[in-house]
């Protein structure tokens, strides 16, 4: 396994639409390894294949995992939200956005349908702070960032010290 290397904003990867997989392989399968590997040693809960410079439909996340719980990862193909209840806001960031967080409204319930690496079709409900992060990483796969999710204002302030180079 190896670290890849993050884009970061305002790289063209980051804001294309991805292709859908359409054949799971061991070239995926490392892909999503490595992409698991380089979420936790940058440390992140998740990571979207436009990340590291990969416009396909691929996500790896593990929102439970910490200081007190074992790694239990996700590996996402193609997935997609199929319903969603309820709003919430959550204070997010994003490995391709570094040095900068927002508060971003998300649903807090979502159904998703997906493909495991075994070509399994899956559904799952998610809640809280998991249905987030799945959220943001399907935002990455249509070209969408949390800093398009934020106030006009808010994007202005930060494109303004992104560009001095102010953002810590």
């Amino acid at each position: 396994m190896s670290i890849l290397d993050i884009s970061v904003y305002p790289a063209p990867v980051l804001k294309k639409v991805v292709e859908k997989i359409t054949r799971i392989d061991d070239e995926i399968r490392q892909l999503a390894e490595n992409m698991l590997e380089t979420m936790y040693q940058a440390p992140g809960v998740g990571l979207a294949a436009p990340q590291v410079g990969r416009s396909i439909a691929l996500i790896v996340v593990d929102p439970v995992s910490g200081d007190d719980a074992p790694p239990d990862p996700m590996i996402l193909v193609n997935p997609e939200i199929i319903s969603e209840s309820g709003k919430m806001a959550m204070v997010e960031g994003c490995l391709s956005v570094p040095d900068y967080s927002a508060e971003v409204s998300r649903y807090k319930k979502i159904v998703v349908n997906a493909l495991t690496l075994d070509a399994e079709e899956i559904e799952m409900t998610l809640e809280d702070f998991p249905a987030v992060v799945i959220q943001h990483e399907i935002d990455h796969l249509n070209g969408i960032l949390f800093i398009d999710r934020i106030s006009h204002m808010k994007r202005n302030m930060f494109e303004r010290k992104l560009k001095k180079g102010t953002l810590k």
